[in-house]
């Protein structure tokens, strides 16, 4: 507690410090920060192509990789401190390691449609992706040659957006542009699911609509692009049939389909642009838009575990706990968001700069202060530094300190200041 007491006072005073000086061609918008394990590089993702490091204590330039790939950069992930891989529209995966930029250790092929996502799994080391073509495969990195990696599609549904872990990799969250949010419980990523090969629960707010798990539309287009919203309902549960059980528990890979409720969109559909975990697994957060794009909310929704349930029983695991209204800047363009490293507050891009958010004043634990009913979050402290729309912000795992990027390619920290 003494120790959470003290970060709070330190973000408290946090500043803006530093506008990191990124590369003298155009690089256009910043889509994506990520962060080495041990906080030592920072790496950017860019709209033209590049991806940048940079030493996030010193604020120095380490190294623009100016052809990364041939089309939008959109996500990096770190599967170690040397290791990372990056994403992008071109529809490949680029794994690099940090002691040799020169080169990628590999470019992975697989996808059909621009790749926004990339997880890893470290229990079995094995990378997952997610594209607009609404795939999710899954790559095994042990057996990675310059040629590739061996891979499967493990699931398929449309307008895909987002696809996370939970950090012990025991659940799979998927959201999409049409407002629904699919969990796969008791995970395993060595079985690959077609329809019919998953039991489905069914879940509160969900009605039957047309199949989102046939193939279709790749979808919008995600971060720094216009999203376009699509108006889809869940899987059809007349399209799904029920396996066996395994012998002794739940079955694995049960799917669960919700509608995530949203103040104020009750009777309007909404898109799910980003998706986050709280890093002890305790929570969601969304951040969601109107169908007409003239509304914003950060939601926070409780993971609420209980006994295993059969795939026919009504469920609904997740409950509206907190959530915000969000600036209406930067209109079509996906702001995405982060948890700190001990899961107490939230950065959020809001227009120009960041809002640090809390769960209450106190910036307490969310397991300390959950409301019977859903509550607003808490406003900790306004940072701006930007003079175009903030797209993207991040926590250091490390050090006290913030970065974020925006639409004009400015990246910026904010660390503490006395």
């Amino acid at each position: 507690r003494d120790t959470f007491g003290a970060m709070t006072g330190l973000y408290g005073a946090i500043q803006p410090a530093d506008s990191v000086s990124l590369s003298t061609r155009t690089h256009g918008a910043v889509f994506n920060l990520e962060y080495s394990p041990d906080g030592s590089v920072l790496t950017v993702a860019c709209e033209q192509t590049e991806v940048l490091l940079f030493d996030p204590i010193s604020s120095k330039h380490i190294k623009t990789l100016s052809e990364a790939h041939e089309d939008c950069v959109n996500n990096i992930r770190f599967l170690d401190n040397r290791l990372f891989a990056t994403c992008s529209d071109d529809t490949t995966i680029a794994l690099w390691d940090l002691r040799k930029l020169n080169s990628k250790v590999c470019t992975l092929h697989g996808h059909t449609s621009w790749v926004k996502n990339i997880e890893y799994d470290t229990n079995t080391r094995l990378l997952v992706t997610s594209g607009f073509d609404g795939n999710v495969i899954i790559w095994d990195t042990n057996r990675c040659t310059e040629d590739g990696c061996p891979h499967k599609k493990f699931f398929h549904t449309r307008f895909l957006m987002r696809m996370r872990l939970t950090p012990d990799c025991s659940k799979m969250l998927i959201s999409t542009s049409s407002g629904y949010l699919l969990i796969l419980h008791d995970l395993d990523l060595n079985k690959s699911l077609e329809v019919g090969s998953y039991p489905i629960l069914r879940a509160r707010r969900t009605t039957s609509s047309s199949d989102i798990t046939s193939s279709g539309s790749s979808g919008p287009r995600a971060v720094g692009s216009p999203c376009h919203q699509n108006n889809s309902g869940p899987p059809s549960e007349k399209t799904l049939s029920r396996p066996s059980q395994r012998e002794g528990g739940s079955p694995r890979n049960s799917l669960e389909v919700l509608t995530p409720e949203v103040p104020g969109e009750r009777d309007r559909g909404n898109c799910i642009t980003s998706l986050q975990l709280h890093p002890k697994g305790w929570a969601t957060l969304l951040r969601c838009s109107s169908n007409t794009d003239d509304q914003e909310w950060t939601c926070v929704y409780e993971f609420q575990e209980g006994a295993p349930v059969r795939p026919v029983s009504p469920r609904c695991s997740l409950r509206l706990t907190h959530c915000i209204e969000e600036a209406n800047v930067g209109r079509g363009y996906i702001k995405e968001l982060c948890f700190s490293p001990d899961g107490r507050m939230i950065s959020s891009p809001h227009g120009f700069g960041i809002r640090l958010l809390g769960f209450d004043a106190h910036c307490s634990e969310l397991v300390d202060c959950l409301p019977r009913e859903a509550s607003p979050l808490r406003e900790i402290r306004s940072l701006y530094s930007h003079n175009d729309v903030v797209l993207t912000t991040k926590f250091s795992p490390t050090h006290c300190q913030i970065a974020s990027g925006c639409l004009s390619g400015r990246v910026s920290l904010y660390q503490p200041k006395f």
